[in-house]
């Protein structure tokens, strides 16, 4: 019977995190990792400044691998704004795009650097006993495990084992993007477009977005929320090659090189933690609902689960989950309830001009768009998020009773 400290399911970045922290303090890790080693993750690539704090944090080389972004270009019908990434003083001034294949190889080799074992080609599953987990089960072997940490999506198997699924009655989003050759594939600045409309005329609550990766391509993109009318009959390759002929002059774009690929966004999580277990990243519903970016907390609640462990192997479940929604919670709330509001039409085309319509409003928006909110933001930013919470809260059953969608 084996044993290890910390069984890890699911290799991308949160997992990576939760395996190298604790592979470099001395933890005896194992990693499974259903694809193969430097398999593709369909994401928009970009990295905010809390995902690069994130990896500074972890101590990872990344100038020479990605592309420094500096920062965000709003574009809402006819207004424009191309805005710096604040001077935060948590997090650094600077974004990058790094292309998923190339960023998951590299966390999860840094891992297997630090002394974790990693498998690949393999489904873990959790060993259930009663309501504990005592460890998994995968590819013919059976290892017990201190801690279970659930890093494999929020749709994979063990999530659902565990209900750590998404919750029915919040909204989640869908995404599709490709890769196309620009010569604008050196811009330093990430672009999204915030009104987007299907061939119906309907607005989309959502964004297109252009994501230049430095390496002559550029990451093209379109996601949606769930809280739109007629969401179900809503076509994602139809509005992406919308947006590319959109985007095309003034980008310089072409074809797309490869088939582009869709993946849903669960943003919600009905449990995330419980006696031997704990579930990071998108498995815990942690994907900002009003941009769908969700690796730099994939990476943080990762390093958190390791750390609480290290500390305590007994108390980490229960103190991860804490901490986790006292740092998430309100801001994520808060972001699915206003997803049921911009998800009726009228209410999204204004709300659009006022995203962008001052430079001070533009400047909030601009650190929800860069997940640089939560509980310990200061300043504008985080008064109007904390008010939007209460506000929110109270408008939420009327919001539910009258949600868009079909």
């Amino acid at each position: 019977m084996e044993h290890v400290d910390i069984a890890v399911i699911g290799g991308g970045p949160a997992g990576a995190a939760t395996a190298i922290r604790a592979a470099r303090a001395g933890a005896k890790v194992v990693v499974f990792e259903k694809g193969k080693h430097g398999r593709d993750k369909v994401c928009g690539d970009g990295l905010t400044p809390r995902a690069v704090g994130a990896l500074q944090e972890l101590e990872i080389p990344y100038e020479d691998e990605a592309h420094r972004i500096d920062g965000l270009r709003m574009i809402a019908g006819r207004q424009r704004r191309q805005l710096p990434w604040p001077e935060h003083g948590r997090f650094p001034s600077h974004g990058a795009v790094w292309p998923r294949k190339r960023l998951d190889a590299h966390l999860i080799d840094a891992a297997e650097k630090a002394g974790a074992e990693l498998v690949y080609e393999t489904e873990a599953l959790p060993i259930l006993d009663g309501h504990v987990v005592r460890g998994v089960t995968a590819g013919g072997r059976t290892v017990h495990a201190d801690l279970t940490v659930v890093a494999a999506g929020a749709q994979g198997k063990a999530a659902r084992m565990l209900g750590a699924e998404r919750d029915p009655d919040e909204p989640f989003g869908l995404a599709i993007r490709a890769y196309v050759e620009s010569p604008r594939h050196a811009d330093r600045h990430l672009e999204a477009c915030l009104t987007l409309r299907d061939r119906s005329g309907t607005a989309v609550p959502g964004y297109g977005w252009m994501f230049p990766c430095g390496d002559g391509t550029v990451n093209i993109g379109v996601g949606a929320l769930s809280t739109m009318k007629r969401f179900t009959d809503l076509n994602l390759n139809t509005l992406l090659d919308d947006y590319q002929a959109l985007v095309r002059d003034e980008w310089g774009v072409g074809e797309y090189l490869a088939r582009p690929r869709a993946w849903r966004l669960p943003m919600s999580s009905v449990k995330r933690h419980g006696p031997g277990w704990v579930a990071i990243g998108d498995a815990a519903g942690l994907v900002n609902p009003m941009n769908g970016e969700g690796i730099d907390y994939g990476l943080e609640s990762g390093m958190l689960a390791a750390d609480l462990f290290l500390e305590s192997p007994s108390t980490a479940p229960a103190r991860y989950d804490i901490e986790i929604g006292e740092r998430f919670d309100a801001f994520l709330r808060t972001g699915r309830r206003f997803s049921f509001l911009i998800g009726h039409p009228w209410i999204l085309r204004n709300g659009l001009r006022v995203a962008v319509g001052t430079q001070k409003i533009a400047d909030i928006t601009l650190s929800v768009m860069g997940n640089l909110v939560d509980n310990e933001t200061p300043g504008a930013a985080g008064r109007v998020m904390r008010i939007a919470d209460r506000t929110l809260a109270a408008a939420d059953p009327l919001l539910r009773k009258t949600r868009a969608a079909s």
